[in-house]
């Protein structure tokens, strides 16, 4: 779906009007209106809530209009006119009054739908909003866009997205926006990069891991680093999942899926950075070969790994991919990673759990989380867990038992990035387990928007 056309600037061309309130202002709207529209907003028991929406009649035949309630109509959020943009009929629209330029993104997300495997697919028409503030459609349609691959990534089944589809991804971003690819795979693979090819050696030949790496921009420009975590199916390997455990182990690829979509709005935003995106991708899978608890394994930089579970996989990937972000002078590294059930049974499905190792960072970033409204919450790396991962016959394990899972994983990336070199790690869901306004079950970007925020500040000023 394109987004570019949803919204439009308002050159007070024909449309639907949307009256907004809210349930403090209702009553002084309905003594406005006329008795037969009181009566169509009390047949449809519109309250004002945040999401009501009722249908009113005009004045001439096929006349309508629509009024729509927010939680409050001086402060529109950016999802309150999602619900209109998902069930309103096909056509345009404008807002009565108000200001709704924040809420432009969710009226573009409010029309997202995944059908790619559906026989009959429930197309509608567009709905178009026209708004005075043209200058911040671009921006708006891009971020949509961005959400939208992240689902789209997310929700394709693991049959049909495996590493050498993520290697296609990555190509078909570079071309679009004239970027370098690199794929490291086979025997060079396991030689330079022995921690994602342990994790991936047991999967078919078809799914074979690989270290995806993308360049773009001027070489003189700060360099960031966006590593993504990219297991497309993550069986737990030997250490095996339950079938419960197991069934949306699609999505565990959804850190490169924020990754890709990252260094899409990048490059298409323009920002003065040298962008250097890597991407671990492989399939935790079960065959003879495979990965074993008890395994010692040594990583790219050295440092050696004893594997007590191999259902913690995740981190062996991104350490092996965040030592060569390293390599390659990084100013500043990013990683996304659906990386442990821990973080989620802290903090829930809605809120990625942020760690950093430089605190300007972290706090410039949870601003910029709460001005787009994609929050994160820090979680500390705290150093007396580190003993945790001790092992007594390696470097390291590569887990840290029951407790304090995210924060002990966390501390084993730490190990891979050097004090001197900033770096973020998000541990985020992506996905949504309900339904809601412009946010259907189902693959989801969390922290895209929030750290793109960061990004367009800290660049764009300079």
């Amino acid at each position: 779906m394109r987004y570019d056309n949803l919204i439009q600037p308002d050159n007070g061309q024909a449309a639907t009007l949307i009256h907004l309130t809210d349930k403090g202002r209702l009553a002084a709207w309905l003594a406005l209106q006329s008795d037969a529209v009181r009566t169509a907003v009390a047949a449809q028991k519109f309250e004002g809530g945040n999401n009501d929406i009722a249908i009113l009649p005009g004045d001439k035949p096929g006349e309508w209009s629509v009024v729509a309630g927010v939680t409050n109509v001086e402060g529109a959020g950016i999802w309150h006119l999602a619900k209109a943009a998902e069930s309103l009929p096909e056509g345009t629209y404008r807002i009565a009054d108000y200001d709704v330029s924040d809420a432009m993104l969710g009226w573009m997300l409010g029309q997202y739908r995944y059908h790619e495997y559906l026989s009959e697919p429930k197309l509608t028409g567009p709905r178009i909003l026209l708004v005075k503030e043209a200058g911040r459609i671009p921006m708006a349609a891009l971020q949509a866009s961005a959400t939208a691959l992240v689902r789209d990534l997310v929700n394709r089944p693991a049959a049909d997205f495996g590493p050498n589809a993520l290697e296609a991804e990555a190509k078909r971003i570079s071309k679009v926006h004239k970027a370098e690819v690199n794929v490291v795979a086979g025997e060079p693979l396991e030689l330079g990069y022995p921690l994602i090819h342990a994790v991936g050696k047991a999967a078919s030949r078809e799914h074979a891991p690989r270290l995806i790496e993308l360049e773009w921009g001027d070489p003189r420009h700060p360099s960031i680093a966006i590593v993504g975590k990219g297991i497309t199916f993550d069986t737990g390997g030997l250490d095996i999942k339950p079938a419960s455990g197991m069934r949306l182990m699609k999505k565990d690829m959804g850190g490169a899926a924020h990754a890709l979509a990252l260094a899409e709005l990048i490059m298409a935003a323009h920002l003065p950075v040298r962008l250097h995106m890597l991407v671990a991708a492989a399939e935790n899978s079960i065959a003879g070969n495979a990965m074993r608890p008890g395994d010692i394994i040594k990583s790219r930089k050295g440092i050696t790994v004893e594997i007590d579970n191999t259902d913690a996989e995740g981190r062996l990937v991104l350490a092996d991919t965040l030592t060569k972000a390293v390599e390659d002078k990084a100013e500043l590294i990013i990683d996304f990673a659906t990386l442990t059930g821990a973080a989620r049974v802290a903090l829930g499905p809605d809120l990625p759990a942020m760690f950093s190792n430089d605190d300007s960072i972290a706090n410039a970033l949870l601003a910029a989380s709460t001005a787009t409204a994609d929050p994160l919450w820090r979680m500390p790396l705290w150093g007396p867990y580190m003993e945790m991962l001790d092992s007594d016959i390696a470097d390291l394990s590569n887990s840290g038992g029951a407790f304090a899972g995210a924060v002990t994983a966390a501390l084993f990336l730490q190990k891979f990035v050097p004090d001197t070199v900033p770096w973020i790690h998000l541990d985020t869901f992506a996905w949504r387990p309900t339904s809601k306004p412009g946010r259907p079950k189902g693959g989801e970007a969390l922290g895209l928007r929030a750290v793109f925020g960061y990004l367009a500040d800290k660049y764009s000023a300079r």
